[in-house]
């Protein structure tokens, strides 16, 4: 439990390991079998806190305990989908690790345990139809409406994609609940068999499904409004995650959104132990039993302090230890994981908190990669999030809003510029869109960015404007690399060398407006 780690419960025993190099220390924990685990255990041990906050139980240093949001027997409404398993040239079985995960007894059992079944049978989960298994999960959701105590999935924008099909769809889902007979655009074999076996003709459920759809104004507290019973939305709501907070707000009415846990594909970091604080001003306390963990201190150079902390070059010092960080400082992620990293930069920027006894709690600030470069500008993903949230403020007026956007450079023309591209969910007037296209332009204020585009050595902002579904189309050539919809992020920044994405956006661009905000 949390109350209780990071008090020499985890001590660095470097000993001789099969890792390619004698001088690469492995990672013990106290009372654990010294073998490095695999990834699954790993994961499954880093859930064991992560099950006992699902069910939102914040454990004090003096073993109190606050029910936050009590749940009593039921279901959960998951938007979790399994990925494809290949076999590699050696023979062995490869997956993403939430897939392996989700196949695992131990994870069915323990969503038993903490009274969070899923609503959907695992032919839905692991459907091969990622299009099917999710009308499939909002049918199986709707069935067991009344039991449903939390929605989930494993990142916002997949709970914001679910409800917006909700919208295109629920005719044809009270038409299957009333009268007990699948849709036939559901077609995998193995999934109509699951989902017809809970499917009964239930017209007083089918009618006031209707009823309650057609009573919302613009589908706000959607969720609520066909699930009474459930208490959160739960799911990774920071980072690349919170342009989606908006419209997931907008679906989920009263009901509090709990950001999942801190975790990465190279191993777990830190559990959110103040669910009730918004998705925004969450922070994460360490696990220090899932790795060794360092911080690289990031002090901002003279004259740069107050601004954005994601577009500037940062002073970096020594790392330090779990217990040497202090509190009100910027740091950079690294970690050495069971599993062979060592010593690896997340790229993360992340600011202390406070401490939970004497593991520090992290607030996630942004990602350190760079995005958009063309001369000396150097503008991030977050500083692309905070221009389009300020340009979409001019749509706001037209009841317009973005569905998704991502950005591209343009070098093949001299001089180069940003190109942004947006979907909207519906026309908008062209002036307003002129005036998006210079908003979005004065939004960068990146000294290099500024300086460029003064002395005309960066070109004027591009805006784009896409077909209704051109995020759904990347979406679907993802999908068919063979990634899985829990995996899933829209790409901010399309690299050059992603030709198929770069044709699927530039088929759907539908209009183009230049920024006039530093002159012609």
């Amino acid at each position: 439990m949390l109350s209780h780690i990071s008090k020499g419960l985890l001590m660095v025993i470097p000993h001789h390991c099969s890792l390619g190099s004698p001088s690469l220390p492995c990672l013990s924990v106290l009372g654990q079998h010294r073998e490095s685990p695999s990834s699954c255990h790993l994961m499954m041990n880093c859930l064991r806190p992560h099950f006992k906050y699902s069910r939102l139980l914040m454990h004090l240093g003096t073993g109190e305990q606050l029910h936050e949001y009590p749940i009593g027997k039921g279901k959960a409404l998951q938007f979790i989908y399994g990925s494809k398993q290949v076999i590699t040239k050696g023979g062995i079985l490869a997956t993403t690790a939430t897939t392996n995960l989700y196949r695992r007894s131990r994870y069915k059992e323990g969503m038993k345990d903490i009274q969070s079944q899923c609503c959907s049978p695992d032919e839905v989960v692991f459907g091969p139809d990622f299009h099917q298994s999710l009308y499939c999960h909002l049918l199986c959701g709707l069935i067991y409406s009344d039991e449903v105590h939390q929605v989930f999935s494993t990142f916002a924008h997949s709970l914001v994609h679910a409800f917006q099909t909700f919208e295109e769809v629920w005719e044809d889902l009270c038409a299957d609940i009333r009268d007990g007979v699948l849709s036939k655009k559901v077609t995998v074999p193995s999934i109509r068999e699951a989902v017809t076996k809970i499917l009964k003709p239930n017209p007083e459920l089918a009618e006031s499904i209707h009823r309650k759809c057609i009573g919302l104004s613009n589908w706000y507290g959607v969720i609520p409004a066909l699930w009474p019973n459930a208490k959160y939305v739960y799911g990774i709501m920071t980072g690349s995650m919170e342009p989606y907070l908006k419209k997931l707000r907008h679906y989920a009415g009263h009901l509090p959104l709990i950001s999942a846990d801190y975790g990465a594909s190279e191993g777990w970091i830190g559990a959110n132990i103040n669910p009730t604080l918004p998705p925004e001003q969450v922070t994460y306390a360490v696990h220090p039993q899932t790795g060794y963990f360092e911080f690289i201190p990031l002090e901002k150079p003279k004259g740069q302090e107050l601004e954005n902390s994601a577009s500037i070059h940062y002073i970096e010092s020594d790392p330090v230890g779990l217990t040497e960080v202090k509190i009100g400082k910027i740091y950079e992620v690294v970690i050495t994981t069971f599993g062979g990293l060592y010593r690896y930069r997340l790229g993360d920027i992340v600011k202390v908190a406070g401490f939970h006894n004497s593991t520090p709690e992290l607030q996630f600030i942004c990602r350190r990669s760079l995005v958009l470069s063309i001369n000396i500008d150097k503008n991030t993903e977050k500083d692309l999030q905070l221009a389009v949230e300020e340009a979409g403020k001019l749509l706001e007026a037209e009841k317009l809003e973005i569905v998704d956007f991502t950005s591209f450079v343009e070098k093949s023309s001299d001089p180069g510029r940003y190109v942004i591209f947006w979907e909207l969910s519906s026309d908008a007037s062209e002036d307003v869109l002129r005036s998006c296209a210079n908003c979005l332009d004065l939004a960068f204020v990146d000294a290099g960015y500024v300086g460029s585009r003064k002395i005309r050595t960066i070109g004027p902002l591009e805006l784009r404007i896409l077909k209704k579904g051109t995020f759904e189309e990347i979406l679907d050539y993802f999908l068919s690399l063979g990634g899985a919809v829990s995996q899933f992020k829209t790409p901010r920044f399309v690299n050059p060398l992603n030709i198929k994405v770069l044709q699927i956006l530039s088929r759907n661009t539908t209009k183009s407006y230049f920024s006039t905000a530093y002159g012609l």
